[in-house]
């Protein structure tokens, strides 16, 4: 009978220890689930602030490189703005000499527009067309109107003063006359 009992009392324990992991493993389970859980949302988190950063970064270097363009574009632009009176002493005084006083220094100072303009051109400056084209308010400066009917209406018959773009930017209008 005791072997009986001390049967029982085995049986009972090893019953009792298997409860006992079972409820254990299923602690363990739980709690490994909650921890992944928990783990998984911070990387979900973490990844989210990280592809949310990179788009900052990429959005700052785009806007800086942008600035910079425009920074070198406006630096360009005052500085031909500054060089175009120049340039229009230099047409004037071509303009004024005549066929028959030509000479060596009124060539030598051609050849100094000329050299002056192709650098212009170079660096992407161009004049603005404007004798025989629509008026474009856009790129030309009406100064003045003139009834024409050998013209069509808006069309600009006269040119004052010489536009200039550099690129797309428009740093002198043409003054112009527009016949209605």
């Amino acid at each position: 009978m005791i072997e009986l009992a001390k049967k029982n009392i085995n049986e009972n324990t090893e019953n009792m220890n298997e409860e006992i992991v079972e409820e254990i493993s299923e602690e363990t389970v739980e709690e490994t689930a909650e921890t992944e859980t928990v783990e998984k949302e911070k990387y979900d988190e973490l990844y989210d602030k990280h592809l949310r950063l990179m788009a900052e970064y990429d959005n700052f270097k785009k806007r800086t490189q942008k600035e910079k363009e425009e920074l070198g574009t406006f630096a360009v632009s005052a500085t031909i703005e500054k060089l175009l009176p120049v340039i229009d002493n230099f047409e004037r005084a071509l303009d004024s000499v005549s066929e028959e006083e030509k000479n060596t220094f009124s060539e030598g100072v051609e050849m100094v527009y000329r050299q002056m303009m192709e650098i212009l051109d170079k660096m992407g400056v161009s004049e603005i067309e404007a004798i025989g084209c629509e008026f474009n308010p856009e790129i030309h400066n009406a100064v003045m109107h003139v009834d024409d009917d050998t013209q069509d209406a808006n069309i600009v018959v006269e040119q004052f003063m010489k536009g200039y773009k550099y690129k797309d930017k428009v740093i002198r209008y043409s003054m112009v006359k527009v016949a209605n």
